[in-house]
This record gives structure tokens, sequence and C-alpha cells, in this order.
């Protein structure tokens, strides 16, 4: 059994995705950030960077792992599925979760806040974050032009990515003109085990936690 800590953020999301693609069992500790628990003495213990996702897989002599890019390749070692066994299908994998994990989600994230949340409007910050979050976008889909899926086959490069870039408009972002992102996106979106994690923790508090996370950026 794993426990899922998480909120129904991009990178939540990421986590609940895979584990219903794998179709481990677990369950759900929802945190608040609106109470701070992802801070919280006994969270700490499991994830000291007080940040979701994290999990706790009971199986394994109750072994926490924390950060998302790490849980996804976790989950796919005990599982073998999601990441080719061969070295240069791994490395595949490895190199677009890499660019998710230190360009979308970073690039994202900060247009995400200044554009939404800021307490001043930035418009020098807004437009770096939203250009380079759209320059990302782009080479996605360069990429999406060449293969179905990011590494080829549908693997945790797609489930880490699909969850941020689903929330485009939320940091100003479009999508126009970028034919091979809209058709990955729209095809991912048809899987049901996306659908599910998309639900978890519940799909009508997606707005309000991408408020308190980014506040949480905010106060941090």
């Amino acid at each position: 059994m794993i426990d899922l800590y998480t909120a129904a953020t991009p990178n939540g999301h990421k986590v609940s995705i895979a584990l219903e693609e794998l179709q481990f069992p677990y369950s759900v500790q929802a945190l608040s950030f609106d109470k701070r628990e992802q801070k919280a003495a006994d969270f700490l213990r499991i994830n000291p960077n007080g940040r979701i996702p994290a999990i706790v897989d009971r199986d394994n002599g109750d072994f926490a792992v924390f950060e998302s890019g790490a849980i996804l390749i976790y989950l796919a070692e005990l599982s073998g599925q999601l990441m080719p066994h061969d070295s240069k299908g791994r490395s595949l994998v490895m190199q677009w979760l890499m660019f998710q994990m230190g360009g979308v989600g970073p690039m994202q994230g900060q247009a995400n806040v200044f554009f939404r949340y800021f307490p001043e409007k930035l418009q020098g910050a807004i437009d770096r974050y939203q250009h380079e979050t759209r320059r990302l976008y782009e080479v996605l889909n360069s990429r999406l032009g060449e293969a179905e899926y990011l590494a080829g086959d549908y693997s945790i490069a797609d489930i880490a990515t699909f969850p941020w870039v689903r929330i485009h408009d939320w940091a100003g972002v479009s999508l126009e003109g970028l034919e091979h992102v809209q058709r990955w996106v729209a095809a991912l979106e048809q899987r049901p085990a996306v659908q599910r994690g998309l639900l978890v923790p519940r799909r009508e508090e997606d707005e309000e936690q991408l408020v308190k996370a980014a506040q949480t950026m905010l106060i941090r």
C-alpha cells in the first residue's frame, strides 16, 4: 500500500495519475495549504522540504519518497512500467522528465505567481516567465511532431509534463499554433487513469489549491 500525501496541484496530479496508471493500491492524505499542514512536524519527517507530493511505501519498510520526479521514477522502477528497460530508452525518458522538472514546472510556476497572485503587477517578470514557458512549449511541440509521446512510448515523462501544460491558461500562456501539443493534451485527457488521477484529492478544489500553492510560494 502506498500512502500519497498530496493536494490538487500539477505536481500532486503527477503522482496520482501514475498510481492510477500502474493500478497500485494507495490511500490519499490530502494536505491543506490553508492550515499549512505541509509544514507540520509529522509531514516534515516524510519530506524535509515541506512540499507536496510525497509517498510512503508501507510494503517497503515505510520507505518515504519526496520530490515528484523522484516519486515517478521510484514507482516506474517498482512496477517495471512507464520506463523502458534499455539504457537509451531509459535515458530518453529521464531527459524529458528533467526537462519538465528543471524547465516547464519552475518557469510556469513563476508565470502563475506573477500573473495571478503577486501583490504588485510586475510586467517585466510576467513577460519573462510567460515567454519562457511558451518557448518550452514550443520545444515540446517540436518533439511531439516527431513522436506520439515525449519519449516515444507513453511514460512518466508525459505524466510529469501533462498536468502543467493542461493549466496553461492559468499562467496566461496560449497553446495557439502548437498543434502537436494540443493533440497530445487531448489524447492524455482521454485516458481513464489520467481522468481518475485528476480527481485526486477532489477536482472542485483545483483552483483553491492552486491559489494556496501560489501563496505558499510567496511566503516561504
